[in-house]
């Protein structure tokens, strides 16, 4: 197995950075927002299983690369959560009685959670790697 270097602290902090800012900006726009409760938790609940969903098929995908045995049920439920939770998000936002701009920022800062959730996953994988490798030197 070829030893992983760990990622630099600054990308390390950009991921969280931009974690906590999807996560803040997304829950942010929902606590401010004129819609029913219900509507508010639907969001908030499709946000969640993204992140989940993201977090696994990340895993997933990164297990098989590195030989790690991954049952083909669930890696293929990996990838069909993660495509569920952004077509939840996308038929909920074209239902919505949002202006564009709202829609399009509810979006962004969901990629931005999903996308940031990826990254904290794999540099902390990486630096546990890493750690691990160093120890065993």
């Amino acid at each position: 197995m070829n030893p992983q270097p760990q990622p630099s602290n600054a990308f390390i902090a950009a991921s969280w950075v931009a974690l906590l800012a999807g996560l803040a900006a997304f829950n942010i726009g929902l606590w401010n927002a004129q819609m029913p409760l219900n509507e508010k938790g639907y969001y908030f609940t499709v946000l969640m299983y993204g992140l989940f969903s993201a977090i696994s098929l990340q895993k997933s995908v990164r297990d098989r690369l590195e030989g790690i045995p991954v049952t083909n049920i669930y890696y293929g439920l990996s990838w069909f959560s993660t495509i569920l939770c952004l077509l939840l998000l996308t038929v909920g936002l074209w239902n919505a009685a949002l202006l564009l701009s709202e829609k399009g920022f509810y979006a962004m800062s969901f990629l931005l959670s999903l996308f940031a959730a990826i990254a904290v996953q794999k540099n902390t994988r990486d630096t546990q790697r890493a750690g691990s490798a160093h120890s065993d030197q």
